[in-house]
């Protein structure tokens, strides 16, 4: 097994839930500003990128030599008019690729978690790395998440 945190990359379902847990629609879709994002649209940006990651792991894991795929994240949440959506929907489906992807994990060697890819960087990236940076990822968007309510708490 990897010095990988399975267990902190799962329990980002259960952080993130506890963060929207008592909030209105309206909170939960309201916006500072046209081009900042809501929380509603934070959870839509997670699920993209647990899809993007998804991928990632799974064509380093096949071996490829092609360079892993960015993405861009604002045209990925305006293109779907994820404001539009419903936050239970975008949790369910947070959670599903989560497990789906745990169930991965713990499958994996340590020698399959240090395999390695080149990110849309140019850097070396291993599937570690993917899972560790995922989980940080979430825990940034979760002080963005408290900074959204804060702001909109008069709503």
């Amino acid at each position: 097994m990897s010095d990988v945190n399975i267990e902190a990359f799962i329990n980002t379902h259960e952080q993130l839930q506890a963060a929207v847990d008592g909030l209105s629609e309206e909170q939960l879709k309201w916006k500072l500003a046209p081009e900042v994002w809501s929380v509603q649209e934070v959870l839509s940006h997670l699920v993209d990128h647990s899809i993007v990651i998804s991928f990632r792991i799974r064509d380093i894991l096949a071996g490829t030599t092609v360079q892993l795929p960015g993405f861009n994240q604002d045209a990925w949440v305006n293109g779907q008019y994820a404001n539009e959506g419903g936050t239970p929907d975008i949790l369910d489906a947070f959670h599903a690729l989560l497990h789906y992807n745990s169930l991965l994990l713990r499958r994996l060697s340590a020698a399959d978690f240090a395999k390695t890819g080149i990110n849309f960087k140019g850097a070396t990236v291993n599937v570690s790395d993917i899972i560790g940076g995922f989980t940080r990822h979430v825990q940034n968007h979760l002080g963005q998440i408290e900074r959204i309510k804060q702001a909109a708490a008069p709503v």
